[in-house]
This record gives C-alpha cells, sequence and structure tokens, in this order.
C-alpha cells in the first residue's frame, strides 16, 4: 500500500534517497508517512472525509465476511465450550449452524466498524503529536467497535444461541427471542459485549498500527500482503489471548436466554468463581487464540490488499484527466 504515496510524498523521496540523514530522523519521517497510510493512501490534499469512510465500509466489509466464514466452525466449538458447565460433553455436529444470518450481521457491522475507524484515525492523527499516535489508535478502535456494537450484539445473541443448539434457523431464533425476551432479548449481555470488545478492538488495532510503523520504519518500505497478515496474527492472537476471560462472560451472559441464571456481569463472575473456580475464566482460550490468530491474518491481509486496490483505482481516475489534458 503505500508506493504512490511514497513515490509523490517530497519528504518520503527524500528520505528514500539519502543514506545521510541520521537515523532518528528517518525513523520519524517514517513514522510520518505511515500514518497516513490508509485507505486514502494516493492523496496529499487534506483527506476527503467521505472517501475514506465509504473505502472503509468496502474494505472492512469484505475482510469481515472473508474472515467470519472462513473460521466460523472455530468459533463455534469455542461457544461451546464456554457455554457448558461442569463436566458436559461438547457437540461437535453443525459447526456451520448459523452462518447465513450471521453473516448477515457481520457484513455491516464489520463496514461500519472499519467505516468509521479510518476516518477518524485519520483526523486524530493529524490533531495528536506523533509520540501519541498509540492513543489516536486506541481511541479510533473504541469508537469503531462502539459504533458496531449496535450491529454486533443482535448478531452476536442470534449467532451463539444457534451454536448452543437452541434455534435450529436464523429466523425461528429472532421470532422466538421476540416473543419470549422481547426487543431487549437481542441485546442481552450487552454491557459485557461492550466489557470484552471495546477493550478488543482498541488494544488489537493498536497494537497492528504501531507495530506497522516500526516493521515499516526499520524496513524502509512499505509492508507487502503477508507482513501485513503476519502482523495482524500476532495482534490478534496477543489480544484474544488477554481478552478471554471477558469473551467468557459474555458469552454466559449472551446464551443463557430467559432464564436468567445471572443477573448481571459482576453476578455472573461471582457464581462462575464459587461453582467452578476461577479457572473457569479461560475456558476456550485455545480455540480463542487460534480463530482470533488465523482471523486476524485474513482480516488484515484482506483489509489491507483491498484498501489498496480502492487506492490504486483512485489514483487512476484522477490520472486520467491529467493524460486527456
Amino acid at each position: 500500500m503505500g508506493p504512490l504515496a511514497l513515490a509523490c510524498d517530497s519528504n518520503g523521496s527524500s528520505v528514500a534517497s539519502s543514506d545521510c540523514f541520521k537515523g532518528k530522523t528517518h525513523t520519524l519521517q517514517m513514522k510520518r508517512e505511515n500514518f497516513f497510510a490508509s485507505v486514502n493512501m494516493g492523496e496529499q490534499n487534506p483527506f476527503d472525509f467521505f472517501r475514506t469512510l465509504v473505502d472503509g465500509v468496502i474494505a472492512g466489509g469484505t475482510a469481515g465476511v472473508v474472515v467470519e466464514t472462513a473460521l466460523y466452525p472455530i468459533d463455534t466449538i469455542k461457544t461451546r465450550l464456554q457455554a457448558v458447565r461442569g463436566g458436559g460433553k461438547i457437540n461437535f455436529q453443525g459447526l456451520y449452524s448459523g452462518l447465513a444470518g450471521n453473516l448477515a450481521g457481520v457484513l455491516p457491522a464489520s463496514a461500519l466498524f472499519v467505516g468509521v475507524y479510518e476516518p477518524t484515525k485519520q483526523k486524530l492523527l493529524r490533531m495528536f503529536p506523533e509520540n501519541l499516535s498509540a492513543v489516536a489508535h486506541l481511541t479510533a478502535g473504541a469508537i469503531g467497535g462502539i459504533a458496531a456494537s449496535l450491529i454486533r450484539v443482535p448478531t452476536e445473541v442470534v449467532k451463539q444461541r444457534m451454536q448452543t443448539g437452541q434455534f435450529r434457523s436464523a429466523n425461528d431464533a429472532v421470532r422466538l427471542i421476540i416473543s419470549k425476551e422481547g426487543f431487549k432479548g437481542f441485546y442481552a449481555g450487552y454491557s459485557s459485549f461492550l466489557l470484552r470488545d471495546l477493550p478488543f478492538d482498541a488494544i488489537q488495532f493498536c497494537i497492528y498500527e504501531q507495530l506497522r510503523i516500526g516493521y515499516k520504519a526499520a524496513a524502509r518500505r512499505d509492508l507487502n500482503d503477508p507482513e501485513n497478515a503476519i502482523i495482524g496474527a500476532f495482534a490478534g492472537a496477543l489480544t484474544g489471548a488477554i481478552t478471554t476471560p471477558l469473551d467468557v462472560i459474555k458469552t454466559r451472559l449472551m446464551v443463557q436466554g430467559s432464564a436468567n441464571k445471572y443477573r448481571g456481569v459482576f453476578d455472573c463472575v461471582q457464581t462462575i468463581v464459587q461453582e467452578e473456580g476461577s479457572s473457569a475464566f479461560l475456558k476456550g482460550i485455545g480455540p480463542r487464540v487460534l480463530w482470533i490468530g488465523i482471523g486476524g491474518s485474513i482480516f488484515f491481509g484482506v483489509l489491507e490488499r483491498t484498501k489498496r486496490l480502492l487506492a490504486q483505482r483512485h489514483s487512476k481516475r484522477t490520472s486520467l484527466p491529467d493524460k486527456e489534458s
């Protein structure tokens, strides 16, 4: 992603062509370039908010659908591991149960997240000094997560209840949840979802962006697709392991349905500790780390690839008038 911007940026070309600069100065200038290495890479003018948002929506939706389809069986196993109590057995049948309905929510949720994250990140990076880039990434990730949660939570509730065998189809799930729990049933465990996903989104994207900045500065070039994928895998796996206890709490609250075994986050924590011990908070950590690690690789690989294709398309469009003139 970035040869076009690097070739056009006078600062970037001076860094690339001169070895006499000190290492520190070179690193700072490389970081400055990487800050603006997003969906509107080809631009030197103040970024186009609408185009950045639209490109983020397209790239995010594409990446979300690809990764969800590829890794849905692992997510199903993880959910069943976390939902089972005591010595219950895991059912390995119907691992794609609820995929179609889940994709209907994943597509707009992923699109909305990246669509909000990209322009927010761009804006914050222009406001904050370079040494606070991590704060910009953390904040943008959290804001994107809040926006996407409005779609993610109902989708997650339906998906996880289908994964645990409570409903046969997404239509049945929607109909029965409304009849038994009302509309609020789609937002069961919403507080625990935010408790897990806001830190997850903020930490994962911050780690990913900061690693890209450091790697690009060290390599003195733009990253290719395999490198973006490897960094995405590391960021995803690390963040997934850190947030596993929060994921267990969120799963228990979402799959309980109208039984209301847990009255909230704190009651859920106390009940799990009393009945199963603190080790229960690490249930499903293996599948979760594997799932999110591989998912991070696929998601960020597809995301960056799609962003680059969109940037190249925009670049060709802007160059056509110059050629015609």
